[in-house]
């Protein structure tokens, strides 16, 4: 038998490989490394987005809610500066206006379903990206004229326009302003 493990997500099994390879009893075993060592890692790191649940009609319960609907937040990120920051300053960039997004709209319907306990783990967001400054003022601006709730986070004291964050919306009422967009990665 053998699984499929990425060394990324569990560098104990893999010490010194990059790519994703393929495990098996024997090469374990080679590397020293228990199999239901790196097989246990891999099932104790399920992400907190994955919804856990006693019963398998729960984790639909929440999409029923707005009639296979999900509720997403939209995060959007500067290329110009993924580029030029250090990752973790884009990041926290883009949690803080996630969180200021969802601060502002706690009252919301959609952002009080969204931070409800039943969906509290298995939130749904969409991280973005646009070139530069001028792009995400405009995105900024676009999304004013449509009506489309958000945060655009300013550094201070820069003053510089950083990221926005949508409040949480069904995907259907925005995902055609950001189709054109492309995936942060």
């Amino acid at each position: 038998m053998s699984y499929l493990l990425s060394p990324r997500r569990f560098p104990a099994c893999f010490p010194s490989l990059t790519p994703p390879v393929r495990i098996s009893n024997r090469s374990a075993k080679i590397n020293n490394i228990p199999l239901a060592l790196c097989l246990s890692s891999r099932l104790s790191s399920i992400s907190m987005s994955q919804f856990t649940s006693d019963s398998p009609n729960d984790a639909t319960k929440a999409d029923d809610n707005n009639n296979g609907d999900v509720l997403v937040q939209y995060v959007v990120l500067r290329r110009d500066l993924i580029d030029a920051w250090p990752l973790g300053s884009v990041v926290t960039q883009g949690c803080h206006a996630s969180v200021s997004a969802i601060w502002s709209h706690k009252d919301d319907p959609h952002t009080l379903q969204y931070c409800s306990p039943q969906n509290i783990n298995s939130m749904h967001k969409v991280t973005l990206e646009v070139k530069g400054e001028t792009q995400i003022v405009n995105l900024s601006e676009k999304l004013n004229a449509g009506g489309i709730a958000h945060k655009l986070w300013i550094e201070q004291p820069e003053n510089i326009p950083t990221c926005l964050a949508t409040k949480p919306y069904p995907k259907s009422t925005v995902s055609l302003v950001f189709k054109k967009l492309k995936l942060c990665k």
